[in-house]
């Protein structure tokens, strides 16, 4: 009697567990068909029909307009005819609702920057820092046309201050064409928020570095400058790769020292550029900056790759400067450029572009600010500013035909100089 009891009452538990166990299952499965539900929402939200015809949705549905007209052009060839160039592929509302002045440009500061879809995750620490409008060039190629086309669409739709101030162009090879992805659901059906985004970009990080894509295919970066340039009205623009990141508050301090001095035509202002330790924070101000520089923790730009590329900036000058105004900027000094100094700078949109001929590796800045020169400008090193580049460069991280690329971009140098030469005829300065 007593372990027939036992035996009634082992049974209801059984039953009750396997109810329970059930249960769970219809709820695990419900789950399932409702996330995938989401699923295809987000995608067809994202990339599919026109959906609810709400304010929040004819945004989306607008900027998707834009973007397939853009990519309907089959957008322009380079100079060189290798290359097909999307400007704008993405305007953020601040370029959509900007007018610029009567003399064609708008009287603040953009920041413009070149990428593969490997780097371009940077982009968020980036405009954390720099709180202003970017002008974002990327470089494509093969597979990753489609993947950057659909990435930097996600970004533009979650994330709001992409949204509000960056504006986007794409360039790849003249063969090669972008179109908008209507039917990737596997890759990208996934793209929920900002975050989800950029986690997706993080699955091409490190994919190859921007000078060793693969199959012989060349990273046209001053094409890319001069792209990112042009997309952009601003009277003034800062030109840095998209691993740099700005002192803060760059952009308020520079426009004030404008209203404080009265800047040249001919006059670019210099930002001395470091390199940090990797696990390190990037710092904020100079004060910071030193603190790191004098532990070793930070140092001049390429010190160990090529120390005479930045040193024409006087670190130890700029790092002892004394007497500056606090939490303004100001012109600390002015110099002479010599060569091989390839200074990051500030300079009005009049500044001559980049030469096109220098892909990959070597020259590609030295011959710009070489043209500076013999075009007379003056270089005035900014008090407070700086850029930081995340990580030492060091010579064993370089891509193998680093080397091959340099000895080339030399040659290409050497032409180009007697190029100027023509160019300027009334200069007496040479490189």
């Amino acid at each position: 009697m007593h372990f027939s009891k036992k035996c009634s009452v082992f049974r209801v538990v059984l039953s009750a567990l396997l109810i329970v166990a059930l249960l769970q299952l219809i709820y695990l499965s419900f789950l399932s068909k409702l996330h995938g539900r989401q699923q295809r929402y987000r995608y067809s939200e994202l990339f599919g029909g026109t959906g609810k015809k709400n304010a929040h949705q004819q945004e989306k549905n607008t900027r998707k307009e834009r973007l397939k007209y853009s990519l309907s052009t089959g957008g322009i060839f380079d100079a060189s005819g290798q290359y097909r160039v999307y400007k704008n592929l993405i305007k953020s509302e601040f370029a959509t609702n900007q007018k610029p002045g009567v003399d064609g440009t708008l009287h603040l500061i953009t920041l413009a920057t070149h990428t593969t879809i490997n780097n371009l995750h940077n982009l968020d620490s980036l405009l954390e820092r720099w709180q202003n409008p970017l002008s974002v060039a990327i470089f494509a190629h093969g597979e990753d046309v489609k993947f950057a086309t659909a990435l930097v669409y996600a970004l533009s739709v979650f994330c709001p201050q992409i949204q509000a101030l960056v504006d986007f162009h794409l360039v790849c090879h003249s063969g090669e064409m972008a179109s908008f992805p209507e039917k990737d659901r596997e890759q990208f059906a996934g793209l929920e928020d900002c975050g989800g985004v950029f986690a997706k970009l993080e699955t091409h990080r490190d994919k190859y570095k921007n000078y060793a894509i693969g199959g012989n295919v060349s990273y046209p970066n001053n094409l890319l400058r001069n792209v990112a340039r042009g997309g952009t009205d601003a009277s003034y623009i800062l030109v840095i790769d998209i691993d740099m990141v700005p002192s803060a508050d760059l952009p308020q301090q520079f426009m004030g020292l404008l209203k404080r001095h009265e800047p040249a035509s001919d006059e670019v202002f210099v930002l001395p550029a470091f390199e940090i330790r990797h696990d390190r924070k990037m710092p904020a101000s100079k004060s910071e900056l030193v603190q790191l520089y004098q532990v070793g923790e930070v140092r001049p730009f390429y010190e160990e790759l090529c120390p005479r590329c930045q040193a024409p900036t006087n670190f130890s000058r700029w790092v002892n400067l004394q007497g500056q105004a606090v939490g303004q900027l100001e012109v600390a000094y002015t110099l002479n450029w010599v060569d091989p100094w390839e200074p990051f700078y500030i300079g009005p949109r009049t500044v001559p572009l980049y030469d096109e001929n220098f892909r990959q590796y070597g020259f590609n800045r030295i011959s710009q600010a070489c043209e500076l020169h013999i075009a007379g400008y003056q270089f005035s090193v900014l008090s407070s500013a700086f850029v930081v580049h995340r990580g030492f460069k060091v010579a064993g991280e370089f891509h193998k035909r680093k080397d091959e690329e340099n000895r080339r971009n030399r040659l290409l140098f050497r032409s180009f100089k007697e190029g100027l030469k023509t160019k300027y005829p009334a200069s007496s300065r040479r490189c």
